[in-house]
């Protein structure tokens, strides 16, 4: 397409851009719309649909026989926080020599440089929710989203969550049952809970200082440098402080579990502390207890073709998981926890496309096509408190849009262009600089190290 290849030639800013023509795929689980248009201006959505005027001065874009969409959202991903694994040094995902926990920010350690977020670009997603694992504890730290851009400035949402894993990896976190792991965090609120903030801070310029991170509270006790607390306390103060915007329901709470008793004891920390506001991670055994879920309004980031067990705590895992919890009303989406979710969160498309397929097989639920790209763009987006920003082409999100050669839950299919912000991203990464390199290699200087 030359009129995409002309714009990605431009200087990266966002412009007003027309793509027409296209079968557009709001991402919100409504219908395509065959020769539609979306409109992106000022890094935004104007305008996306049928009979949508083209603005004068635009720059359009002809898609016609393309697919138009919302880019991706990596519903749970640790995109940008390692290049290998094994290699100390180049692995930010967990730390388990820290002396803090639920006090860890990921923002600092993702590189938006790392090879995998230019793969993943390429392959149309846009934005990642990204958190930390944990360490020496349940509590891995705050999580926060970004955007794939090819830019130094990834961060969407900074601390948009606080992660913690509670089943058998968080029993192993505490020591060795999940008793110990329920005694751990139910201490850990009240820890939090007894940090007595005051109200009508000077720094807050007159606002509560309930909506103010407990960093900024100057006049707080327990944050001042000789501050004193108990002895009795497991957390330290940065750890405590940073679980009040938790307990206060002001920070997400993202736990992991699979099995379905200990769902239903996370639900039942609400009992304790009304206002945390839970997102389940995982949840391989949810269908088991999909209407206390979707009854308590708790949102799923699940792993979407978990079958065979990898552990006891998910020996009811079933493919028809996710489609069994849509259809009892729970509000769920696909994420990729302990699945490569730190380099292929593209194959997110894959899983969604087999979501449709699994609906399909006589005796097992699956999602509707409409559904399954919901779940990877607008629903994991709510999920995380971003619906009214990202995840669709609905007026006002950001300009995030994927041109397809086909339909993008398809494997053949292929990305053709990329905008965050609306911005034109390159489609270059390390994959296709290889490729490029060794399709049609030159004789050169060195040896024929393999010739027989």
């Amino acid at each position: 397409m030359a009129a995409i290849a002309a714009l990605a030639a431009l200087p990266a800013a966002a412009q007003t851009v027309a793509i027409t023509g296209g079968r557009v795929v709001l991402g919100d689980g409504s219908d395509p719309i065959d020769g539609g248009t979306v409109v992106i201006r000022d890094g935004r959505v104007a305008a996306a649909g049928a009979g949508v005027a083209v603005p004068a001065g635009a720059t359009v874009i002809d898609a016609s026989g393309k697919w138009v969409t919302p880019g991706i959202v990596a519903g749970f991903s640790r995109i940008g926080l390692t290049e290998v694994d094994a290699v100390d040094a180049t692995n930010d995902v967990q730390a388990n020599n820290s002396p803090f926990s639920a006090a860890i920010d990921v923002v600092p350690a993702i590189n938006p440089q790392a090879a995998s977020i230019a793969v993943n670009r390429a392959a149309g997603v846009t934005r990642a929710i990204v958190s930390p694992a944990t360490g020496r504890s349940i509590f891995g730290g705050q999580g926060a989203v970004i955007d794939l851009g090819a830019d130094m400035q990834p961060v969407t949402r900074a601390r948009a969550f606080q992660f913690i894993e509670l089943g058998e990896a968080g029993a192993q976190d505490a020591g060795g049952s999940r008793a110990s792991a329920y005694a751990l965090l139910r201490n850990a609120m009240r820890e939090a809970r007894d940090l007595r903030l005051p109200i009508g801070s000077s720094s807050q310029r007159g606002s509560s200082a309930a909506d103010a991170p407990i960093e900024d509270i100057t006049e707080n006790p327990y944050i001042l440098p000789d501050a004193r607390r108990p002895e009795d306390v497991l957390l330290t103060r940065f750890d405590a402080a940073a679980l009040v915007p938790v307990l206060q329901g002001r920070q997400l709470l993202l736990v992991h579990v699979e099995r379905a008793s200990d769902i239903l004891q996370t639900l039942a920390l609400k009992r304790e502390f009304p206002r945390l506001r839970l997102v389940l991670v995982g949840a391989a055994e949810g269908w088991r207890v999909a209407d206390r879920i979707a009854a308590a309004d708790v949102p799923v980031i699940a792993n979407a073709l978990t079958d065979l067990p990898a552990s006891f705590e998910q020996l009811a895992a079933t493919q028809s998981n996710i489609g069994r919890m849509r259809a009892a009303g729970v509000h769920v989406s696909i994420g990729m926890i302990n699945d490569d979710e730190a380099r292929q969160i593209r194959v997110s498309t894959q899983y969604a496309g087999n979501l449709v397929g699994i609906g399909r097989v006589p005796g097992h639920s699956g999602l509707s096509w409409n559904e399954a790209f919901a779940a990877i763009t607008s629903r994991p987006a709510e999920a995380i408190g971003l619906g009214e920003e990202i995840g669709s082409l609905r007026p006002g999100r950001r300009g995030d849009v994927v041109i397809w050669d086909g339909d993008p839950l398809e494997l053949a299919t292929a990305v053709e262009a990329v905008w965050i912000d609306g911005v034109q991203q390159s489609l270059e990464n390390r994959q296709t600089r290889l490729r490029d390199r060794y399709r049609q290699p030159q004789e050169g200087a060195l040896p024929h190290a393999y010739d027989r």
